[in-house]
């Protein structure tokens, strides 16, 4: 568990994963999605998603070289578990934001 963890708690990491739920990304499509990342911390990253399976990279040969990114099923399967903890943090911070900005009795 405490793997998992680790895994989702460095920066940027939840970000690209929710970015490629949706399919095959290109890196510039990552970029726009995941705002304040830089390129050679994303490039870092989906690097090291890929070595640890839960991304995978295409090389289309074309011109120019088309490289995609796509969550693998073990992604899917991650971020179909971790789901219930983001609910919990969104609600959990909106009933936080609602306490410290409610009148003090």
């Amino acid at each position: 568990m405490q793997s998992v963890f680790d895994l989702l708690a460095r920066r940027w990491t939840g970000d690209i994963l929710v970015a490629g739920v949706e399919g095959a990304r290109r890196f510039r499509e990552y970029r726009r999605a995941v705002a304040g990342v830089s390129d050679r911390m994303l490039v870092q990253r989906l690097r090291e998603l890929e070595s640890l399976g839960l991304v995978s990279r295409t090389v289309v040969p074309s011109s120019p070289v088309q490289v995609f990114y796509a969550p693998t099923q073990h992604a899917i399967d991650l971020m179909r578990a971790v789901q219930p903890l983001v609910s919990w943090g969104r609600h959990h911070r909106a009933k936080a934001e609602a306490h410290a900005h409610a009148p003090a009795s």
